[in-house]
């Protein structure tokens, strides 16, 4: 059994002003989801109900349903509430389909991978 810090106990009676409000939450992973808070307990675990998963690549986005998501506390890197009066995006982004941002995806990680693969290549010839 794990004893939970006066910390945890703010940072999970702290959760409460979210309950039933739309939030974007940041995980440990980079990822980013959006739903609404409906439960969370003293390790601040949440559940979020209509999550989805948004997804940028540049100016593209998706937003891809997750449904009812239950999310661990010690993955969670930031909560914050929606403001739903105003626009979510730049007027400049660009929704697209789920297949699209992973195709956009998959082309980000390649360029990548290749600027990698040149950074070390030009580290090799660079002789001291």
């Amino acid at each position: 059994m794990s004893w939970a810090g006066p910390e945890d106990v703010y940072l999970s009676t702290s959760l409460a002003s979210y309950l039933d409000k739309k939030l974007l939450v940041l995980l440990r992973d980079g990822r980013k989801l959006m739903g609404t808070l409906r439960s969370f307990d003293q390790f601040a675990n949440a559940v979020i109900e209509g999550a989805c998963e948004r997804v940028i690549v540049g100016d593209l986005y998706c937003d891809i349903p997750l449904g009812l998501y239950v999310i661990r506390g010690e993955n969670v890197v930031l909560i914050g509430e929606l403001d739903l009066e105003r626009e979510e995006l730049p007027p400049h982004m660009t929704r697209v389909s789920a297949a699209e941002i992973k195709r956009a995806q998959k082309a980000e990680r390649e360029a990548t991978d290749l600027k990698g693969t040149m950074r070390k290549r030009m580290e090799f010839l660079d002789l001291d």
